[in-house]
């Protein structure tokens, strides 16, 4: 059994994205944290797709680089903690009947297989005990699977980096991390992490995820639409996404008109999530947070808050970062911090003690 679930402190966190590499190291500052160190560098094409390593070598290249480049105070730790695709992962959670926390792993093993549609000789498996309900005797375990030739691809990849892995964990978890309340909010939510490639739905409430999926929606699909539909060059779709979104000005709204397509479909499989919360839980979604460079699409929230009927915010990273949020502003603006949620999710477990 891999252990990928468990913190330990003093490492830095590195997202890895199909197009992407950010790295944010945090430093304590008094009752909070700081960021000592970030960077983002991007990756060529064709090194990994769709969460798969094609060419474990220049990944490597690249992580050194991106840590070697790092804007702030230079990066000395080896240890860092890292963001393993959310596509290629299994999360549940599950029952057991009441037992010694030692017990769990090994009962863990066995009931997994009823839940992960892969045999578990080839899987990495991990587990987390988020409550336990006296009521019914029972111990609601989150469990979480990823087969090992990904998480052995990973590992390659940062020791030919010169890196030791702390810890890898699903991206959902990074998220929930920097997005809700000492990860311990008991509000039901639906947190939509809007990517460059792909979007994320994750169910959290009762201090633990509950679920979560993948969509090929993303926000280079906004400015690829956008582009085909105004007959204008990817670059020249990317600034008119940006710079108005899908507000109420007359740019506003032929990009609404050309997205209107891809957002309905972004708002009813949000909404899907939010219903399968109420029938497989017995759980009404309080809010939806948005995160991800896409969330930053002026006027996306009020866009399906309106469609949800439920209230659709920005996420915070910094939430669980520092109280006073002016200590960021000279170094990630507003909309750079949705795009490096998880990075700041997967920092915030490098620091914490």
């Amino acid at each position: 059994m891999l252990d990928f679930l468990t913190l330990r402190p003093k490492a830095f966190g590195l997202d890895i994205s199909d197009s992407s590499l950010k790295v944010i190291q945090l430093k304590k500052s008094r009752r909070s944290f700081a960021i000592a160190s970030f960077g983002e560098i991007r990756l060529k094409p064709g090194i990994i797709e769709q969460g798969e390593i094609k060419n474990e070598k220049a990944l490597s290249e690249n992580i050194r680089k991106a840590v070697r480049e790092a804007y702030g105070e230079r990066i000395h730790t080896k240890r860092v903690v890292i963001s393993l695709p959310e596509e290629k992962a299994f999360l549940q959670v599950i029952q057991l009947p009441l037992m010694k926390e030692e017990e769990v792993g090994k009962a863990v093993y066995f009931e997994a297989e009823n839940y992960i549609p892969l045999p578990i000789e080839k899987v990495y498996l991990d587990s987390q005990i988020v409550s336990c309900d006296t009521k019914v005797n029972k111990l609601n375990v989150l469990i979480a699977a990823m087969p090992k030739t990904v998480i052995d691809l990973y590992v390659s990849v940062l020791r030919g980096a010169a890196l030791e892995p702390a810890v890898l964990e699903i991206e959902s978890m990074a998220i929930s991390r920097a997005l809700v309340k000492d990860n311990t909010d008991c509000q039901v939510m639906v947190l939509v992490d809007l990517g460059e490639n792909r979007t994320s739905f994750s169910i959290f409430f009762d201090q633990s995820l509950k679920f979560t999926t993948t969509s090929q929606i993303s926000a280079k699909n906004f400015s690829e639409i956008i582009a085909q539909g105004l007959k204008i060059s990817f670059k020249e779709a990317e600034v008119l996404k940006i710079k108005y979104g899908i507000n109420s000005s007359a740019s506003g709204k032929k990009n609404t008109e050309a997205l209107k397509p891809i957002l309905i479909e972004l708002s009813d499989l949000s909404e899907k999530y939010i219903n399968y919360c109420l029938a497989q839980y017995s759980q009404k979604v309080v809010k939806v947070l948005l995160c991800g460079g896409g969330a930053n699409l002026k006027g996306l929230a009020d866009f399906l808050n309106k469609r949800l009927k439920t209230p659709v915010e920005l996420g915070n990273p910094w939430l669980n970062i520092t109280a006073d949020q002016s200590k960021r502003a000279g170094l990630l603006s507003r909309e750079e911090s949705l795009r490096y949620t998880t990075a700041l999710g997967l920092a915030l477990g490098g620091v914490r003690l």
